[in-house]
């Protein structure tokens, strides 16, 4: 199977390496020229996934016509607020059949949509069918590195959905299916938010009691709004929900840990963003959230103390104070 993947991160860069490991001829495209043209050279990505040799089936380019012609499958893991763009500019240039499979987490800050939303607003309604979401418990050394890992892909046809996990599956990268494309979109675009959260209470120095009480909330919260999107509940009992929530909030290789777990510590969001050389999507996350939850009138109290922290400057030990202090109710 011809792959482009479009996004040369470090998530983009152990998935596509995953697909060229399987000897899928696969095209990795970067936005940025020079840095396709050093990936290609060196056979490494050193700026967002050092020390690890990318195989001879992968290809890195920075012209997106080249990546995508021919191509039977298109991974899509650019940051979510980048991904309404490059799909408009896309989308003249994805082949009529190709399957699309959106591995961006997020919802975008002014529209609200998730990702499958902005997919379908920019490549039209009956292309819907080709369209999946690959979520789950996974950092990108860990992936690259060969370390077991399981995921999961939604999509709305059984066929294209089989199609793109066995793509994907391998000994050490399992891949499970779901039907239940908003449930696997917000678990693993909400859990962002839940990790800053969780890095917060860490870098402010408290426990473990501390940090299992925000997952186990912070389930609840994103099970709540992800119902009111038309999810099934059990999904956030699996990979995309309680799965990358427990690895995004505890594990040190989380970039909205990591973000989270600096505010604890006194620093601010410019610092802490201008320090961490990646995407951490939870920051624009937060704010969608937010939203969201005003909009459907869903209770989230964890979010809305969050988006407080990053976006009005609230000390995050007040935040926790409030978030503790709330009216005392039933589970």
């Amino acid at each position: 199977m011809k792959v482009a993947v479009l996004g040369a991160g470090a998530w983009g860069t152990a998935l596509a390496k995953v697909l060229a490991d399987k000897l899928h001829p696969t095209t990795l495209w970067a936005h940025d020229a020079a840095h396709a043209a050093v990936i290609d050279e060196t056979r490494t990505n050193e700026r967002y996934l050092k020390g690890f040799a990318l195989p001879p089936s992968l290809h890195a380019t920075a012209d997106l016509g080249e990546a995508l012609r021919g191509a039977e499958l298109v991974v899509v893991v650019v940051p979510s607020h980048a991904l309404r763009g490059v799909m408009r500019e896309a989308r003249a240039l994805i082949p009529s059949e190709a399957l699309v499979c959106s591995a961006s987490k997020g919802i975008e800050n002014d529209s609200l949509m998730l990702m499958s939303e902005v997919l379908e607003a920019e490549l039209g309604h009956d292309a819907v069918r080709r369209f999946t979401y690959l979520s789950g418990p996974s950092f990108a050394k860990e992936t690259a590195a060969g370390m077991p890992t399981a995921v999961v892909v939604a999509g709305t046809s059984e066929q294209e959905t089989h199609a793109v996990q066995h793509a994907f599956a391998t000994e050490r990268f399992r891949v499970y299916w779901s039907d239940d494309v908003p449930g696997v979109e917000i678990g693993g675009a909400l859990k962002n938010v839940v990790a800053i959260a969780a890095g917060i209470v860490d870098g402010i120095g408290f426990g473990h009691n501390s940090r299992a009480a925000l997952i186990t909330r912070g389930l609840a919260e994103i099970s709540r709004i992800a119902v009111r999107k038309g999810a099934n509940p059990l999904t956030l009992m699996g990979l995309s929900g309680m799965g990358d929530l427990v690895l995004t909030c505890t594990g040190e290789l989380s970039r909205n840990r990591t973000v989270g777990f600096e505010l604890g510590r006194g620093k601010t969001l410019d610092d802490v963003l201008a320090n961490l050389g990646h995407v951490a999507e939870g920051v624009k996350t937060t704010k969608s959230a937010f939203d969201l939850g005003r909009a459907m009138d869903v209770e989230m109290p964890i979010a809305s103390e969050v988006y407080r922290v990053l976006y009005e400057a609230k000390s995050p030990r007040q935040a926790v104070v409030d978030l503790m202090t709330r009216g005392l109710k039933k589970e």
